[in-house]
């Protein structure tokens, strides 16, 4: 598993970035947080419709979006948030989003994010369709998609990995392993060790990440989008993170999952 940063703070290698662009990227994951328990709360105001925490995700959020150019194509999810605010969409659409408003749908014209996906895995396939029309067109835009583990066990995965790799498309798929679709553990959907070894099927390249290291998520996601912009194809990123809360406002982790399991997770 690539690692730069330890869980109790220790360099492993040299940081890819800047002290002040360390500084600018932790301040950005507070705001995601401190915008994730405001949503929580709103939701329980009858104020939002029913909402997807990603605390314990920021990292892999902030850290692979911060690698990203503005003209690259972001195709994220529900649990998304912070790293579709990374890329430019606006906290506000994503309030008026979850409050059902249909403006909140509509990014900025010069934001090339697209509305987070509801349906688990078809989006990945909007994501290799825009990093192949670049492709056609000459430009050396990548496309970076989001998505949790659950949706590896969706036939869209699998059909979006094989065009991507078929077509060599600029694509970086980047999967959160948060250790539950839903209530389902990751050790029960799939037999093979990790998620990133099933880029091997589509002969293209699959790297194993720490995703709560921001530093690690940044550089690996650095590395898929210059291969990617370089023609060598597509990249499979599997982050291994945790979903601190619930898979929604709806739900009781208590019912799935022990409490020790969190609070291990929480102080990495």
């Amino acid at each position: 598993m690539q690692q730069i940063l330890t869980h109790e703070g220790r360099l492993l290698a040299d940081s890819p970035l800047e002290v002040d662009e360390v500084r600018r990227l932790y301040q950005a994951m507070i705001a995601a947080r401190l915008f994730d328990h405001k949503s929580v709360a709103m939701q329980k105001q009858g104020r939002l419709a029913t909402y997807a925490p990603f605390e314990g995700q920021e990292a892999a959020q902030i850290g692979s979006a911060a690698a990203m150019r503005p003209d690259d194509w972001m195709v994220a999810t529900y649990r998304d948030a912070a790293a579709m605010w990374m890329q430019g969409y606006p906290w506000t659409s994503l309030i008026l989003w979850r409050s059902g408003d249909e403006r909140g749908g509509r990014p900025p014209d010069d934001v090339r994010v697209l509305p987070p996906s509801i349906t688990v895995g078809a989006h990945m396939l909007h994501a290799v369709g825009l990093a192949w029309a670049a492709k056609l067109q000459g430009s050396d835009t990548a496309a970076v998609t989001y998505f949790g583990d659950g949706a590896t066990s969706e036939g869209d995965f699998h059909e979006a990995m094989n065009f991507a790799s078929v077509y060599n498309t600029g694509t970086v798929f980047l999967c959160q392993n948060n250790g539950y679709a839903i209530s389902m553990p990751t050790d029960r959907q799939s037999a093979s060790e990790t998620i990133a070894q099933k880029a091997a099927a589509y002969g293209m390249r699959g790297v194993l990440v720490d995703g709560n290291d921001l530093l690690a998520m940044y550089e690996a996601t650095s590395v898929a989008l210059a291969r990617a912009r370089d023609g060598l194809g597509p990249t499979l990123i599997e982050a291994l993170t945790y979903r601190i809360g619930p898979h929604t406002t709806n739900d009781d982790p208590s019912r799935y999952r022990p409490r020790t399991e969190e609070e291990a997770w929480r102080i990495k």
